[in-house]
């Protein structure tokens, strides 16, 4: 019964780290109706901003300021210089030119702090928890902290904000909002904001929580949590968040638990083509 907990708060965040990772593309695509894959480039480079922060200047709350702002800045840049230019095009034109950002972008990461395994020795400012025989370590108490605090912070953002009424318009009809008056241009860049800072955290507790960093570690997180997305519903946010949890609980407790022989990477897609013929649109309604 106890490894069967262990593995449960195991699979809670996980599946806690993957909700981060997919926030931001299901808020880019929300808005923009693009597939963003070079998030997983903006969480690469969190993890490697967090980290050369941390070694710098030992303060892994100075790391994950830097890492926000870089990644905000990167995010917004990939917004302006990539994606803006491409939308009179078809979709898949933009989704080619993020795959060629994340590739780049792992060369750049490989080219400026090389191409091995990084150790992320921070330690979390937070005490262990015993439950019993069961102990909750202070990296994974800092996921589950930080991930409920994200969501609730987004949730007040969207459903009780001017900013996320404007955003929620935007993601509606941008031609309508535009004639409503809506800054529309500025509600993009501040959804890759947003999106950009959450996905540096995520970088930042993944670094920590597997005490590794390396410049290829956003490949594979890119392509699952497109999967994720499309099982939670493309561009509905309490969708990917459980879409996220369930995928992560699958992991431990199919694999880690019961030992059932099956690929962790590619979990995911299993569910995901499981769910698209059983219903198209995700477990939840796209929005």
């Amino acid at each position: 019964m106890e490894i069967f907990l262990e593995q449960v708060l195991n699979g809670v965040a996980i599946g806690s780290l993957y909700g981060l990772m997919t926030l931001g593309l299901t808020l880019v695509y929300g808005i923009l109706r693009i597939l963003h894959i070079a998030h997983a480039a903006v969480y690469t480079a969190g993890a490697y901003l967090g980290l050369w922060t941390f070694q710098w200047s030992g303060s892994l709350l100075l790391g994950a300021i830097v890492a926000m702002v870089g990644c905000s800045a990167l995010g917004v840049g990939i917004e302006r210089l990539v994606y803006f230019p491409l939308l009179r095009y078809p979709p898949f034109v933009p989704l080619i030119a993020s795959i060629a950002v994340l590739l780049g972008t792992e060369e750049v990461c490989r080219l400026l702090f090389g191409p091995y395994i990084l150790a992320f020795p921070a330690k979390v400012p937070l005490p262990s928890i015993s439950l019993g025989n069961l102990v909750v370590s202070a990296p994974l108490l800092a996921v589950y902290i930080v991930t409920a605090a994200i969501l609730l912070a987004l949730w007040y953002i969207v459903a009780r904000t001017r900013l996320g009424l404007a955003m929620r318009a935007v993601a509606q009809s941008r031609p309508m909002a535009d004639a409503l008056g809506i800054d529309t241009h500025r509600i993009i860049t501040i959804t890759f904001v947003l999106g950009s800072s959450i996905a540096a955290l995520a970088g930042i507790l993944v670094g920590i929580y597997y005490n590794q960093v390396y410049p290829t570690m956003g490949a594979v997180p890119a392509y699952k949590t497109l999967a994720i997305i499309v099982v939670g519903g493309l561009g509905n946010i309490q969708g990917s968040v459980i879409a996220s949890l369930l995928v992560g609980m699958a992991e431990t407790l199919l694999i880690g638990f019961a030992n059932i022989p099956l690929p962790r990477d590619a979990l995911a897609f299993m569910a995901m083509i499981a769910v698209l013929l059983w219903r198209a649109e995700g477990l939840f309604r796209s929005r």
